[in-house]
């Protein structure tokens, strides 16, 4: 479904971004794109929506060039940026606005979703930023396109709506559609995603399913406070360490522990680089 082959891309040309970077996304998953702020995660996401285009490299997004931004292409993605904007009208006038652009948009859909968010049908001045959220992404999941693009969704959402939002995200996926989620508040994300991108300062370090991470990571609580050279990475507790550390065969396989596996991403880049080029 989207494939950067040999990417490069800056704002500036001093200061490239990304270089050369493959990276192939396909139909089916729920992509969980971590990296902490300022790590390029925004930045992919637009090369991906054709709002900047790379530098070098060739980009085929649902086989369509996302730089010539047409019709046939813009009408089955749907972007909701981390900055949201809404305009001093009704939500339904706003989602009337959107429908003309997406063939598959569903007004019933969009109206079931505001319930399921407990928004009020009503005047977007009148809501909250949290409100306003849930509304951008009540019309992206009623919109039904094939790539839902979501920045940093959760951000001014409460610990109810993130419940909801996990459920409808899950509730909507099928084989032909593709949902990108970009967060630092990879909490958020723990039981929802199938597939991992982690970046950092325009590198990415990991891009595997859960289910390879799983084989390859085993995540430990230890009682004691020693530490073994031999960890990837650890944070030490009052009950004593949680541990990251390449799975043996006697290991058991653990539950995914993704605020864990991020900090040693980030925290021992080489190692977990070398575990998963190894792997994949």
């Amino acid at each position: 479904m989207i494939h950067f082959d040999k990417i490069s891309f800056g704002y500036s040309k001093k200061k490239p971004i990304y270089t050369n970077i493959d990276l192939t996304l396909e139909a089916g998953s729920v992509y969980g794109l971590l990296g902490k702020n300022g790590a390029g995660k925004s930045t992919l996401l637009k090369l991906m929506a054709g709002l900047v285009y790379p530098q070098k490299g060739l980009l085929s997004v649902l086989a369509a060039n996302p730089a010539k931004r047409e019709p046939s292409f813009l009408n089955q993605v749907f972007f909701i940026p981390e900055e949201i904007d809404t305009p001093n009208i009704h939500v339904l006038e706003f989602a009337a606005e959107y429908q003309p652009f997406y063939p598959l948009f569903d007004r019933d859909q969009f109206v079931s979703y505001l319930e399921e968010f407990d928004i009020p049908i009503t005047h977007l001045n009148k809501m909250s930023f949290g409100q306003k959220k849930k509304v951008w992404i009540a019309l992206g999941l009623a919109s039904n396109v094939s790539l839902l693009i979501l920045d940093e969704p959760t951000n001014g959402l409460d610990i109810p709506s993130k419940r909801k939002f996990r459920k409808l995200i899950a509730s909507v996926l099928n084989e032909e559609k593709c949902i990108i989620i970009s967060t630092h508040q990879v909490k958020d994300l723990d039981s929802l995603i199938d597939r991992i991108i982690l970046v950092d300062q325009g590198e990415i370090i990991v891009h595997a399913d859960t289910e390879s991470i799983l084989e390859t990571i085993a995540f430990q609580h230890s009682s004691h406070h020693s530490i073994n050279e031999n960890w990837i990475y650890y944070e030490s507790s009052l009950a004593g360490n949680l541990i990251v550390k390449k799975r043996e065969p006697a290991d058991e396989i653990s539950k995914l522990d993704l605020e864990l596996f991020f900090n040693a991403g980030i925290s021992n880049k080489m190692a977990i680089q070398e575990l998963f080029n190894q792997k994949l």
